[in-house]
């Protein structure tokens, strides 16, 4: 269970959601948003790769301005934050091999590889990786950073699978879905450590999301559905917002809140 931390003179509770099958959701919609979003800004509505990412840039930057200064979990900035790093990792990726032409291949393995260093100081300064610790405000920076690469290096791994190698944007949704399948197995039934089973279930829904959004909204000659961005990106903005305002109003992947607030009557009227 979540705990509260202190740091610096702060007190907080835990600054990410509990792991319900909301989570998941939430989190591979979000991964289809980035995909068709950052397609939908700088293709469909013409305003380029550089424009689009200093546009999404400030609005991420905003949101997680935000979201840094609650002192808890709060659904809406959280989720809003996540959708909106999810777009500039996109951006990210697509910079450097649409604008720079730099291949899938390396940056599939320079954003590895900064991932990896990302986890590796993380770990090493705050002794765990486990997201029932983002308590402080340097752990909810490494929290953050690790996110953002994620999402930079599977959206250029999923479009290597899926372009480079030609396999098809439903094929590669399936083998990432099948690797997900496989960590679930690991974790739940040979008991494979949960903060490694998470992050690389984690690593792995971003590919996956990123498919998924290309294969709805690619045209019908790029062997997709043909759905468009506009319509694959309101789909899912709308399903992220239903499932988000569902979450506020219920609680349900709050329980240390509801807990603490629980606590707190009790003391108070003791």
């Amino acid at each position: 269970m979540n705990s509260p931390g202190r740091f610096e003179g702060m007190t907080f509770l835990s600054k990410v959601p509990e792991i319900t099958i909301f989570f998941w959701i939430i989190k591979v919609l979000s991964t289809t948003v980035g995909e068709t979003a950052a397609d939908l800004l700088s293709v469909r509505l013409q305003l380029g790769l550089t424009v689009t990412s200093y546009v999404m840039s400030a609005a991420f930057l905003v949101a997680l301005l935000i979201q840094l200064k609650t002192d808890r979990y709060l659904p809406v900035p959280y989720w809003a934050t996540v959708v909106l790093i999810s777009i500039v990792g996109t951006l990210i990726s697509d910079n450097l091999v649409d604008g720079m032409g730099i291949s899938l291949v390396t940056t599939s393995v320079v954003f590895s590889g900064i991932l990896a260093v990302v986890f590796v100081v993380w770990a090493r300064s705050e002794r765990t990786l486990s997201i029932h610790s983002i308590v402080t405000p340097r752990r909810e920076m490494f929290y953050w950073a690790a996110i953002l690469f994620t999402f930079a290096m599977g959206t250029s791994v999923g479009d290597l699978i899926a372009e480079t190698l030609d396999l098809g944007y439903g094929p590669t949704a399936l083998i990432f879905a099948g690797m997900i399948a496989f960590v679930a197995f690991l974790h739940y039934v040979l008991k494979m450590n949960a903060i490694l089973s998470f992050w690389i279930a984690y690593i792995l829904t971003r590919p996956l999301g990123a498919s998924i959004g290309d294969y709805l909204a690619k045209p019908e000659i790029a062997g997709a559905l043909g759905l468009g961005t506009i319509t694959t990106s309101l789909i899912f903005l709308a399903a992220i917002l239903s499932l988000v305002l569902f979450l506020a109003a219920t609680r349900i992947d709050r329980p240390d809140q509801a807990e603490a607030g629980a606590n707190a009557e009790a003391d108070a009227n003791a």
